[in-house]
């Protein structure tokens, strides 16, 4: 049977084409986890944590975007690489129901220089912004956790959409939560009961304090504690009256 003249030509397109899938996507040894940068507070919030930067992790792969990966921790198991970014699969309005990975925070490599100039900034903080939350145009939008989790986060390296290397899988993090009410220590705890005490012992101090003042300041002023006054009538004050000769009227002097 003769063969079609172009199936060579069509063939090495095709074969070009699933090179990078037959490679398969590189790991590499980076386990993203949460920094530990002094003085840096807000570490862990009730809708964000904060991340290291990847820095000299994709050196080798400067074509490619950088994008991270947020998932459930029973859903990275299910996580495909091949789902691109911006889809309504990984879109960060539809996360945690159905969606349950979602893709933000690209970058490239310029944004991860190697190594790092001093006293430049090198965390990620995943969850803080609020504007796009519920803009469906922008599925990337690095939105608010929706819960305490937990959460686990990858890195990924796109050239296109082939995913060319990835990270491994961070431990799982779990984010704070605000206290019940139910937590909130009651009347009859003991750190109540202690409050109690404190407040007892300062009142009693409090009123031994302000009886020793009334009583300083009946000493200062007896009479008026005793409930009688005394007024003494002023002397009477004579002034008698002089007249001086020099103050009269002179004849004016003769010349």
């Amino acid at each position: 049977r003769p063969r079609h003249p172009g199936g060579r030509t069509m063939l090495l397109p095709l074969l070009l084409l699933l090179l990078p899938a037959a490679h398969g996507t590189v790991q590499l040894p980076y386990r993203p986890d949460l920094t530990e940068k002094p003085k840096l507070e807000g570490l862990r919030t009730a809708s964000t944590f904060v991340l290291d930067q990847p820095r000299c992790v994709f050196k080798d792969y400067g074509n490619a975007d950088i994008w991270l990966v947020v998932a459930l921790d029973q859903a990275i198991s299910n996580f495909s690489n091949t789902a691109g970014p911006g889809t309504p699969e990984t879109a960060f309005q539809r996360f945690p129901d159905p969606v349950r990975a979602y893709m933000t925070l690209n970058a490239t490599l310029a944004n991860y220089p190697c190594p790092k100039p001093d006293g430049e900034i090198t965390v990620l903080r995943v969850g803080s912004e609020t504007s796009c939350a519920e803009d469906v145009s922008r599925p990337t939008c690095n939105g608010p956790l929706p819960g305490p989790g937990p959460y686990r986060v990858k890195f990924l390296a796109l050239e296109g959409s082939v995913p060319v290397a990835e990270t491994a899988w961070s431990v799982p993090i779990m984010l704070r939560t605000a206290k019940s009410p139910s937590s909130i220590p009651t009347v009859g705890s003991g750190h109540s009961a202690g409050m109690i005490a404190i407040t007892t012992i300062l009142s009693i101090l409090f009123a031994v304090l302000l009886a020793g003042l009334v009583a300083m300041l009946c000493f200062w002023s007896s009479d008026s504690c005793s409930g009688s006054s005394t007024f003494s009538k002023p002397e009477s004050v004579s002034v008698r009256r002089y007249n001086t000769h020099h103050v009269y009227d002179q004849p004016a002097a003769r010349l």
